[in-house]
């Protein structure tokens, strides 16, 4: 973010980046420990040929002993990549912002694998096997029967849970937990850590014609509640028109593109009862338009929101509210950085160009909007609470410009 902006907005100086430098933290586990391993398990996903073995090899020994090299001379994309990072190439990828760092892992892993080039593996998913593993998975089969359960509940207590659903359906991380399915570390605590759920309602009363935009994460286990919550947006006047907003292009292991919507869709068409039914609903609102796929270069850049270019800002601002889903975007929201934790959310979100909400499970260090109680009974606790992915946050910033919405629980 601009420092001058930033730091009229928080009347501070900016705190530091967050880089893989230190020994111990998260963002160094996951640029030593986490990319190398996915690179093997992408490895041993596909038969690769010996060209991609040895790109495979080359990024995996460049990331653990080298320095960041820069994309190869015939890829399509080298001179923009070279611009958004050239003080970074010729240095240990651990010197390198976490944010673009693992950014940029995932477009040389895409180079490695020969997903932009010319040939037979030109446009393959490397994360696709993990992806419909996840989705002909039993869990996803128990999870849509929980639909049938919910068809006669109450339509107010049925938005709370689908809205659960959503929010929750973020710990389903493949780049989290790992292609391979474990667990997710740690039991989820129910109490979310901040809490603007009613706000976020209450932006979503049913009124006027509006539009709400969904700015998607993971596919499979998240996106299909996703698609539940927008469905049930649509069907109750929350919204005339969801637009979802999905990768361009493979991204972070599990990031939803439009072949991973409608993979999602299918799954929720081919299921019997309640969720087959929405998944006939899904389908036809994407025919008519009332949902409304689409995709922007921003949502694979190494930047924050903040330097978000005018037609995606032109798009956003247009939504009544716009609701970013998982940490990801919750780190491109508010900035990388070691923000103090009860830094206002509304204070790093003003710059929005329209109401924004923010849904997320904590899968990294970046948290901002809690209140100094809980705050502090959460240090207590002695739970890795900011990266175990246990916890979650619900925060509104209602107005562009405007104050947020927060009620972070109080501790105790």
């Amino acid at each position: 973010m601009g420092d001058s902006l930033a730091t009229f907005r928080t009347g501070r100086d900016h705190p530091p980046v967050i880089t893989c430098r230190e020994p111990g933290s998260f963002a160094r586990g996951v640029m030593a420990e986490r990319h190398p391993a996915l690179i093997g398990q992408v490895r041993e996903a596909f038969p690769y040929g010996p060209r991609q073995q040895r790109a495979l090899d080359t990024l995996l020994h460049e990331i653990l002993h080298g320095v960041v090299e820069p994309l190869g001379p015939g890829s399509p994309d080298r001179e923009v990549w070279l611009a958004r990072g050239r003080e970074h190439f010729g240095h240990p990828w651990f010197d390198a912002p976490f944010l673009w760092a693992e950014s940029y892992f995932y477009r040389r892993l895409l180079e490695a694998v020969g997903y932009f080039d010319e040939g037979p593996w030109q446009g393959i998913d490397p994360f696709a096997p993990f992806k419909r593993a996840e989705l002909r998975g039993g869990t996803v089969e128990e999870e849509l029967r929980v639909l049938d359960d919910l068809a006669g509940v109450p339509t107010a207590e049925r938005a709370t849970a689908l809205l659960q659903a959503s929010l929750w359906g973020n710990r389903a991380d493949l780049g989290f937990r790992g292609p391979t399915g474990e667990a997710t570390p740690g039991e989820a605590d129910p109490g979310l850590v901040a809490d603007d759920s009613a706000a976020l309602w209450s932006l979503l009363a049913p009124g006027p014609p509006a539009t709400v935009a969904v700015v998607a994460d993971n596919t499979g286990r998240e996106l299909i509640p996703d698609l539940v919550l927008i469905d049930h947006l649509l069907r109750h006047g929350h919204a005339d028109q969801v637009v979802l907003h999905v990768k361009p292009g493979p991204y972070y292991v599990s990031d939803a593109t439009t072949a991973d919507v409608v993979d999602c869709v299918r799954r929720l068409c081919g299921a019997p009862g309640e969720a087959g039914t929405i998944g006939g609903r899904v389908w036809e609102a994407m025919g008519t338009g009332r949902l409304d796929v689409r995709t922007h270069a921003l949502f694979c850049a190494p930047f924050p929101y903040e330097r978000m270019p005018d037609d995606l800002r032109e798009d956003l601002g247009a939504a009544a509210l716009t609701i970013l889903k998982g940490d990801l975007n919750y780190r491109r929201l508010v900035g990388d950085r070691l923000w103090p934790a009860t830094t206002p959310f509304a204070d790093l979100t003003a710059y929005f160009p329209g109401a924004v909400a923010a849904l997320r499970t904590l899968k990294s260090d970046v948290v901002v909007g809690l209140d100094p109680q809980a705050l502090e009974g959460l240090e207590r606790s002695g739970r890795a609470w900011r990266t175990s992915g246990t916890h979650a946050l619900i925060q509104v910033r209602a107005r562009p410009g405007g104050a947020a919405l927060s009620t972070p629980p109080r501790a105790g």
